[in-house]
């Protein structure tokens, strides 16, 4: 049975969908067999592995107002072992459209169900909101891996973030469990970048991956060729860094 993951963090810039494309493409690579959802109307996660957003059909928007299959909307990736089901602009119209819905929270959780059996991972790049897409990627999945970038507003919207994740187990989803926080976009250089490392440890010691995202230029290209920075440059430090946290969530979770 397949792990389903949300990558959340209604912050924009926190290195959301940067971590999605490259767990995914580092757990490819690994050997485990990988589905990315993208959930978020700018589609980046997609076309960051290759894909021609413009082209899409059937993309996140069919699926989680059920008008197709999941299994119509998977698509192959530029990554070993990483499918994608992508996402459209379309997008944008779901939150307004699922409003009178019933069971509207459960709409991606009730669509994806199924492919469980046929992935080790299924991540999920959220959308910067605590809209109901978010909502929907909280309720349908297992845990949830917050991205917190090393700067000066880092913890600023946490507690609201973790406040809804807390009335998602309590309404929505019971057993959703917090995976970990990540601190990407690391400066070892600057004092700053230390400091919100220090903070975050401090107050949530366990729940933080020991792994941290360095900040690191190729990283910031690799999305402009389409293909993660495991393809993009295998020898880069954003490149081990990714490695490094696809084998700490793999020993997690195969303990």
């Amino acid at each position: 049975m397949g792990k389903i993951i949300a990558i959340a963090n209604q912050k924009g810039g926190v290195g959301k969908t940067t971590t999605s494309v490259n767990l995914a493409a580092s757990l490819g690579v690994l050997e485990k067999k990988v589905l990315l959802i993208d959930a978020d109307p700018q589609a980046n996660a997609s076309s960051g592995l290759g894909i021609d957003v413009d082209a899409v059909e059937i993309g996140s928007y069919q699926l989680i107002e059920h008008s197709a299959k999941a299994k119509d909307a998977i698509v192959a990736s530029n990554a070993p072992n990483v499918d994608v089901i992508p996402a459209h602009i379309d997008l944008v119209a779901i939150e307004i459209e699922l409003v009178d819905k019933e069971s509207r929270e459960y709409m991606l959780k009730n669509a994806i169900n199924d492919l469980k059996s046929d992935y080790d991972y299924i991540l999920i790049d959220c959308a910067p909101s605590l809209g109901l897409l978010t909502l929907n990627a909280l309720t349908a999945a297992d845990s949830v891996i917050i991205p917190i970038q090393c700067e000066y507003f880092a913890l600023e919207g946490l507690g609201k973030l973790l406040n809804t994740i807390k009335s998602v187990q309590k309404i929505h989803n019971e057993a959703l469990d917090i995976e970990g926080m990540l601190l990407t976009m690391f400066d070892s250089r600057l004092r700053l970048s230390n400091q919100v490392v220090e903070e975050v440890q401090k107050h949530f010691s366990d729940m933080v991956f020991e792994t941290i995202i360095q900040r690191n230029v190729r990283l910031g290209e690799a999305p402009s060729y389409g293909e993660s920075i495991i393809n993009y440059d295998v020898s880069s430090k954003g490149a081990a860094n990714y490695l490094s946290l696809a084998k700490e969530l793999i020993k997690k979770n195969d303990i």
